[in-house]
């Protein structure tokens, strides 16, 4: 019965393991033909198959170039935005003092366009007044005719002197005659970089509501955080703000002041890059710096509105110069330069294995080629669910990883032949084997994912695609081992050809020196001393003394002394009895 236990044992660990490559298979499969999202092939990074390049040029107000912490903050906010597009492998860098290159992989959709182009900085403005986005009026001759472009002579200065930003007498007969000639769908009008202590004309991102808002009183400096979910006691979609001390206080003041207003004096209007994202009306005094935004929200409308609002704190505007498609600065060349090394390198590892280890060679391509199965189809996954792409860093990092695997094979093995050498059966090498092996392949592999995360951490973007497949590979490493090689070895040391020693099996008692029968006890050679039979027996009998301990071979020359002792006392007593008889 006991017998049978590790037999049991490692077929559950082979029908767990080929349920995990099932569901994997399965959920990429989910994502190939439902959510059209996946692809049975890796995305591939930007330096190996090009992708999108946008240029924004910084603006200031007096056209001089912005600081370097200024570049430096725009940069690390518009990388948050990239990656919070789940779009992985980008690059952000500055360029000429006042630009700011993006590259991202692939082609860029819409959605990760606006998330980069709208890189203004975000500003929140009380709403005068809210219109349709027309621009023309039906005529005496019934037909729409636009309103006519402002009288110059209309008067620009209130005539009341407005008290806080929510005051209509901001609206005068110039900025109401400009109102009404305003076109959203003009490229011309770009409300974007218009003065903050003034009012301005303006319309919401689809171009459906024209508004006129009130000077800036908060900009996204003072947002700490946006998030979205859903709202519990009505179940809508709701974007969740968290305002910074500062922010918490102004709010606080402005929510009082619209609370209870006509509309739409009581709404209060998002502006990114001059365009309103939502203008949601005031529903209640909120003193304690966390506001709900709701509507007609959807998951993803929720979630963009969340990421631009959090990501939205720009210390500059900018505008687009350019937006083009680059091809790739390695190419596919260099990719298929990466995966002969790979395959080189892989068949290195098979025909060490075979000479070394001869039959056993085998399960360790078996259990590389389940590996790369399971690392394959986990980097299709991620490049759906996590918007990862392999570079060829990370390429370099899956070659890598067959070192590491080749290492973590032959501790292994050599712990298995260290037992048949002390005399042990095969079956019982391959579990005490086992059991001395696991304890330092978790040390080294601890120690490769520590590393990883470490250099992902703390390294250069270039580098992290090889520190994430270098950690990704080391984790499907230690899984093969525990529900494969090991199951795989369980059950082939029950078998006759692995079993019995054969010669080519790789666990050959005889080949490895297993003369060793306990303490000071070796098998007698049968050979004749001339026979190459007796030749290998002398030279295993060699290589199991140089393995034994001080103590051990102490205790053998010992053991040998007093063999040698008893021999000759044996000898001699014969010899005395005769002369007794003959006195």
């Amino acid at each position: 019965m006991a017998t049978s236990t590790p037999v049991r044992h490692a077929w559950r660990a082979l029908i767990g393991l080929l349920a995990i490559i099932a569901v994997l298979f399965g959920i990429n499969a989910l994502g190939v033909y439902v959510f059209k999202a996946s692809s049975w092939t890796p995305e591939l990074a930007l330096d190996l198959q090009g992708g999108t390049q946008i240029i924004l040029e910084a603006q200031t107000t007096d056209g001089a170039n912005p600081t370097q912490d200024q570049m430096n903050q725009a940069v690390t906010i518009i990388r948050q935005r990239v990656d919070a597009s789940g779009v992985g492998e980008a690059d952000v860098t500055t360029e000429g003092g006042k630009n700011i290159v993006v590259q991202i992989p692939g082609e860029a959709d819409n959605e990760t366009r606006q998330r980069i182009e709208a890189s203004a900085q975000l500003q929140l403005r009380p709403v005068l007044y809210a219109g349709a986005p027309a621009n023309t009026f039906v005529g005496q001759d019934g037909a729409q005719t636009p309103y006519p472009t402002p009288d110059p002579s209309l008067a620009a200065t209130p005539t009341a002197a407005p008290t806080n930003a929510s005051d209509p007498s901001w609206i005068t007969p110039a900025l109401q005659a400009e109102f009404l000639a305003y076109d959203c769908g003009d490229p011309a009008n770009n409300p974007a970089g218009e003065p903050t202590d003034e009012p301005l004309i303006t319309c919401d991102v689809d171009g459906t509501v024209k508004y006129i808002l009130g000077p800036v009183e908060l900009d996204g400096s003072s947002i700490s955080d946006a998030t979205y979910g859903l709202q519990q006691n009505n179940g809508v979609w709701a974007v969740n703000l968290v305002f910074d001390s500062k922010g918490t206080e102004t709010f606080g003041k402005i929510s009082q002041r619209l609370y209870g207003a006509q509309s739409p004096l009581d709404q209060f209007a998002f502006v990114l890059d001059g365009n309103v994202l939502s203008a949601p009306a005031m529903q209640g005094q909120i003193l304690d710096g966390k506001p709900s935004i709701t509507g007609n929200f959807t998951q993803q409308s929720a979630k963009t509105l969340a990421d631009q609002l959090k990501y939205g704190a720009l210390p500059l505007s900018f505008k687009v110069v350019s937006s083009d498609t680059i091809s790739a600065t390695l190419g596919s060349q260099q990719l298929a330069i990466g995966l002969i090394a790979g395959l080189i390198g892989l068949a290195l590892v098979a025909i060490y294995s075979l000479i070394v280890y001869r039959a056993l060679g085998f399960v360790i391509i078996a259990s590389l080629i389940v590996m790369g199965i399971l690392t394959y189809i986990t980097i299709c996954i991620l490049a759906w669910r996590m918007g990862f792409r392999l570079s060829l860093a990370g390429v370099a990092g899956l070659i890598v990883s067959i070192g590491f695997t080749a290492d973590s094979f032959i501790v292994y093995f050599e712990r298995i032949r260290d037992e048949l050498r002390d005399g042990k059966s095969i079956t019982g090498a391959v579990e005490d084997g086992w059991g001395r092996a696991k304890r330092t392949i978790y040390i080294s592999k601890s120690i490769n994912i520590l590393a990883a995360v470490v250099l992902y951490i703390l390294a250069d973007a270039t580098v992290k695609g090889f520190a994430f497949t270098l950690g990704l590979t080391t984790v499907i490493d230690v899984l093969i081992f525990i529900m494969f090689t090991h199951p795989v070895m369980q059950l082939l040391a029950r078998t006759r050809f692995f079993g019995s020693g054969h010669p080519l099996s790789g666990m050959d008692p005889e080949a490895l020196g297993a003369v060793y029968r306990g303490r000071a006890q070796f098998r007698t050679p049968v050979a004749a001393a001339n026979t190459p039979a007796a030749r290998r027996s002398a030279r295993s009998r060699g290589e199991a003394e140089r393995r034994q301990t001080i103590a051990e071979r102490k205790q053998a020359e010992l053991a040998a002394s007093e063999g040698t002792k008893t021999s000759t006392a044996v000898k001699e007593k014969p010899g005395t009895t005769g002369k007794e008889g003959d006195d």
